[in-house]
Protein backbone atom coordinates (compact mmCIF):
# COMPACT_ATOMS: atom_id res chain seq x y z
CA UNK A 1 0.00 0.00 0.00
CA UNK A 2 1.20 3.62 -0.83
CA UNK A 3 -0.11 6.15 1.40
CA UNK A 4 -0.16 9.65 1.83
CA UNK A 5 -0.14 11.40 5.09
CA UNK A 6 -0.88 15.28 4.91
CA UNK A 7 0.10 15.64 8.78
CA UNK A 8 1.69 19.07 10.20
CA UNK A 9 2.72 17.43 13.82
CA UNK A 10 5.92 16.55 12.85
CA UNK A 11 6.29 13.72 16.02
CA UNK A 12 2.64 11.96 14.99
CA UNK A 13 4.64 11.37 11.34
CA UNK A 14 7.71 10.06 12.99
CA UNK A 15 5.48 7.50 14.94
CA UNK A 16 2.93 6.84 12.10
CA UNK A 17 6.21 6.44 9.96
CA UNK A 18 7.19 3.33 12.30
CA UNK A 19 4.08 1.64 12.02
CA UNK A 20 3.42 1.80 8.37
CA UNK A 21 7.44 0.45 8.36
CA UNK A 22 6.07 -2.31 9.99
CA UNK A 23 3.34 -3.44 8.16
CA UNK A 24 5.72 -3.00 4.85
CA UNK A 25 3.53 0.00 3.52
CA UNK A 26 5.52 2.67 1.84
CA UNK A 27 4.08 6.30 3.23
CA UNK A 28 4.61 9.82 2.16
CA UNK A 29 4.81 12.72 4.71
CA UNK A 30 3.66 15.91 3.79
CA UNK A 31 3.73 18.36 6.32
CA UNK A 32 1.65 21.67 4.38
CA UNK A 33 -1.80 21.19 3.18
CA UNK A 34 -1.08 23.38 -0.70
CA UNK A 35 1.99 21.02 -0.85
CA UNK A 36 0.02 17.76 0.46
CA UNK A 37 -2.54 18.68 -2.41
CA UNK A 38 0.44 19.19 -4.77
CA UNK A 39 1.49 15.73 -4.14
CA UNK A 40 -1.69 14.19 -4.46
CA UNK A 41 -1.94 15.84 -7.91
CA UNK A 42 1.04 15.38 -9.27
CA UNK A 43 1.05 11.42 -9.21
CA UNK A 44 -2.91 10.71 -8.19
CA UNK A 45 -2.90 7.45 -9.63
CA UNK A 46 -0.13 6.24 -7.50
CA UNK A 47 -1.93 6.97 -4.03
CA UNK A 48 -3.97 3.38 -2.43
CA UNK A 49 -4.83 5.95 0.63
CA UNK A 50 -5.01 9.08 1.83
CA UNK A 51 -5.10 10.66 5.45
CA UNK A 52 -5.66 13.85 6.31
CA UNK A 53 -5.73 16.58 9.16
CA UNK A 54 -8.52 19.57 9.59
CA UNK A 55 -5.88 21.94 10.62
CA UNK A 56 -2.76 22.59 8.02
CA UNK A 57 -0.58 25.45 7.16
CA UNK A 58 -1.80 27.26 3.80
CA UNK A 59 -5.01 25.02 3.08
CA UNK A 60 -7.05 23.25 5.50
CA UNK A 61 -8.08 19.58 5.42
CA UNK A 62 -11.61 20.54 4.33
CA UNK A 63 -10.16 22.92 0.85
CA UNK A 64 -7.69 19.78 0.40
CA UNK A 65 -11.10 17.10 0.69
CA UNK A 66 -13.14 18.88 -1.62
CA UNK A 67 -10.08 19.01 -4.29
CA UNK A 68 -8.92 15.72 -4.06
CA UNK A 69 -12.75 14.38 -4.78
CA UNK A 70 -12.81 16.80 -8.00
CA UNK A 71 -9.72 14.64 -9.45
CA UNK A 72 -10.69 11.18 -7.62
CA UNK A 73 -14.06 9.92 -6.02
CA UNK A 74 -12.78 6.58 -4.90
CA UNK A 75 -9.82 7.34 -3.66
CA UNK A 76 -9.82 6.25 0.44
CA UNK A 77 -9.57 9.10 2.74
CA UNK A 78 -9.07 8.97 6.33
CA UNK A 79 -9.62 12.19 8.22
CA UNK A 80 -8.12 13.36 11.16
CA UNK A 81 -9.89 15.35 13.71
CA UNK A 82 -9.90 16.87 16.99
CA UNK A 83 -12.21 14.83 19.57
CA UNK A 84 -14.24 17.85 20.40
CA UNK A 85 -15.03 18.46 17.03
CA UNK A 86 -17.73 17.12 15.96
CA UNK A 87 -19.40 19.18 13.52
CA UNK A 88 -15.90 19.32 11.32
CA UNK A 89 -16.57 15.54 11.55
CA UNK A 90 -19.98 15.47 10.21
CA UNK A 91 -18.87 18.13 7.79
CA UNK A 92 -15.66 15.94 6.40
CA UNK A 93 -18.24 13.16 5.85
CA UNK A 94 -20.21 14.98 3.90
CA UNK A 95 -17.69 16.31 1.43
CA UNK A 96 -16.35 12.86 0.70
CA UNK A 97 -13.88 11.63 3.56
CA UNK A 98 -14.39 8.02 4.15
CA UNK A 99 -13.73 7.79 7.20
CA UNK A 100 -12.35 10.29 10.31
CA UNK A 101 -10.46 9.39 13.33
CA UNK A 102 -9.95 11.67 16.76
CA UNK A 103 -7.07 13.10 17.77
CA UNK A 104 -5.21 11.89 20.16
CA UNK A 105 -5.54 8.49 18.75
CA UNK A 106 -3.59 5.76 18.63
CA UNK A 107 -1.35 4.19 16.15
CA UNK A 108 -2.86 0.84 16.31
CA UNK A 109 -6.41 2.20 15.84
CA UNK A 110 -5.28 4.14 13.20
CA UNK A 111 -3.67 1.44 11.51
CA UNK A 112 -7.01 -0.64 11.88
CA UNK A 113 -8.99 2.08 10.33
CA UNK A 114 -7.05 1.91 7.51
CA UNK A 115 -6.92 -1.94 7.17
CA UNK A 116 -11.00 -2.25 7.30
CA UNK A 117 -10.92 0.68 4.63
CA UNK A 118 -8.49 -0.77 2.35
CA UNK A 119 -9.99 -3.87 2.82
CA UNK A 120 -13.34 -2.74 1.37
CA UNK A 121 -11.85 -1.01 -1.49
CA UNK A 122 -9.96 -4.06 -2.63
CA UNK A 123 -13.48 -6.34 -2.42
CA UNK A 124 -15.43 -3.46 -4.64
CA UNK A 125 -12.41 -4.42 -7.48
CA UNK A 126 -12.62 -8.12 -7.08
CA UNK A 127 -15.97 -7.66 -7.74
CA UNK A 128 -15.37 -5.13 -10.84
CA UNK A 129 -13.37 -8.09 -12.04
CA UNK A 130 -15.43 -11.08 -11.84
CA UNK A 131 -17.59 -12.32 -15.09
CA UNK A 132 -21.05 -12.99 -13.83
CA UNK A 133 -23.86 -14.28 -16.58
CA UNK A 134 -26.45 -12.25 -14.22
CA UNK A 135 -26.30 -8.49 -15.60
CA UNK A 136 -27.69 -6.81 -12.25
CA UNK A 137 -26.99 -8.14 -8.64
CA UNK A 138 -29.98 -5.70 -7.54
CA UNK A 139 -32.87 -5.03 -9.30
CA UNK A 140 -36.18 -3.84 -7.95
CA UNK A 141 -38.92 -2.19 -9.35
CA UNK A 142 -37.03 1.15 -10.58
CA UNK A 143 -33.19 0.14 -9.34
CA UNK A 144 -30.46 -1.76 -11.25
CA UNK A 145 -27.19 -2.10 -9.63
CA UNK A 146 -24.30 -4.09 -11.00
CA UNK A 147 -20.98 -4.32 -8.55
CA UNK A 148 -19.14 -4.92 -11.57
CA UNK A 149 -19.32 -1.34 -13.38
CA UNK A 150 -20.35 0.46 -10.13
CA UNK A 151 -23.58 1.41 -11.67
CA UNK A 152 -26.80 2.39 -10.08
CA UNK A 153 -29.68 3.19 -12.67
CA UNK A 154 -32.67 4.07 -10.92
CA UNK A 155 -35.77 5.48 -12.78
CA UNK A 156 -33.72 4.79 -15.59
CA UNK A 157 -31.21 7.00 -15.02
CA UNK A 158 -27.68 6.67 -13.85
CA UNK A 159 -27.09 8.07 -10.08
CA UNK A 160 -23.35 10.16 -11.13
CA UNK A 161 -20.60 10.15 -8.65
CA UNK A 162 -21.86 7.64 -5.97
CA UNK A 163 -18.52 7.25 -3.64
CA UNK A 164 -17.85 3.87 -2.53
CA UNK A 165 -19.37 4.54 0.82
CA UNK A 166 -22.27 5.62 -0.57
CA UNK A 167 -22.69 2.58 -3.17
CA UNK A 168 -22.24 0.22 -0.48
CA UNK A 169 -25.06 1.44 1.59
CA UNK A 170 -27.02 1.80 -1.24
CA UNK A 171 -26.44 -1.87 -2.53
CA UNK A 172 -27.08 -2.93 1.25
CA UNK A 173 -30.42 -1.05 1.62
CA UNK A 174 -31.70 -2.30 -1.71
CA UNK A 175 -30.55 -6.02 -1.84
CA UNK A 176 -33.27 -6.37 0.83
CA UNK A 177 -36.23 -4.01 -0.19
CA UNK A 178 -38.36 -3.40 3.18
CA UNK A 179 -35.77 -4.78 5.66
CA UNK A 180 -35.00 -2.20 8.18
CA UNK A 181 -31.48 -1.67 8.79
CA UNK A 182 -30.31 -0.16 12.26
CA UNK A 183 -27.26 2.40 12.21
CA UNK A 184 -25.08 0.18 13.83
CA UNK A 185 -26.28 -2.96 11.48
CA UNK A 186 -25.04 -0.28 8.34
CA UNK A 187 -21.84 0.73 9.92
CA UNK A 188 -21.00 -3.24 10.80
CA UNK A 189 -21.26 -4.22 6.90
CA UNK A 190 -20.40 -1.35 4.96
CA UNK A 191 -17.50 -0.32 7.05
CA UNK A 192 -16.65 -3.61 8.33
CA UNK A 193 -15.91 -2.86 11.67
CA UNK A 194 -17.37 -1.36 14.86
CA UNK A 195 -17.82 2.54 15.15
CA UNK A 196 -18.02 2.06 18.90
CA UNK A 197 -21.69 3.66 18.71
CA UNK A 198 -20.35 6.70 16.33
CA UNK A 199 -24.07 6.77 14.28
CA UNK A 200 -23.25 10.17 12.52
CA UNK A 201 -21.30 8.39 9.81
CA UNK A 202 -24.07 6.60 8.34
CA UNK A 203 -26.30 9.79 8.84
CA UNK A 204 -24.19 11.71 6.80
CA UNK A 205 -23.99 9.31 4.04
CA UNK A 206 -27.28 8.82 3.98
CA UNK A 207 -27.76 12.84 3.41
CA UNK A 208 -25.53 13.04 0.57
CA UNK A 209 -26.71 9.93 -1.27
CA UNK A 210 -30.34 11.07 -0.56
CA UNK A 211 -29.25 14.32 -2.39
CA UNK A 212 -27.97 12.58 -5.20
CA UNK A 213 -30.98 10.45 -6.01
CA UNK A 214 -33.13 13.03 -5.49
CA UNK A 215 -31.64 14.44 -8.81
CA UNK A 216 -33.17 10.83 -10.50
CA UNK A 217 -36.73 10.75 -9.00
CA UNK A 218 -38.58 10.45 -6.07
CA UNK A 219 -36.77 8.99 -2.46
CA UNK A 220 -36.75 5.80 -2.07
CA UNK A 221 -34.46 5.88 0.99
CA UNK A 222 -36.72 6.10 3.91
CA UNK A 223 -36.11 6.78 7.56
CA UNK A 224 -37.85 4.37 10.24
CA UNK A 225 -37.75 6.75 13.12
CA UNK A 226 -35.86 4.96 16.15
CA UNK A 227 -34.74 2.52 14.50
CA UNK A 228 -32.51 3.35 11.36
CA UNK A 229 -33.20 3.10 7.50
CA UNK A 230 -34.81 0.85 4.34
CA UNK A 231 -35.24 0.86 0.95
CA UNK A 232 -38.76 0.88 -0.54
CA UNK A 233 -39.82 2.47 -4.03
CA UNK A 234 -42.62 -0.10 -3.97
CA UNK A 235 -45.11 3.02 -3.39
CA UNK A 236 -43.65 4.86 -5.86
CA UNK A 237 -45.64 5.82 -8.63
CA UNK A 238 -44.57 5.02 -12.38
Amino acid sequence: MNILMIEDNQSVCEMMEMFFMKEEWKATFVQDGKEGLDAFLNDYENWDLITLDLNLPSMDGMQICREIRKVSKTIPIIMLTAKDSESDQVIGLEIGADDYVTKPFSPLTLIARIKALYRRVDLIHDEAGKVDEKAYEVETKYLKMDKRTREAILYDQIIDNLTPKEFELLYTLAKSPKQVFSREQLLTIVWDYEYFGDERTVDAHIKKLRQKIDKTGPQVIQTVWGIGYKYDDSGVSS
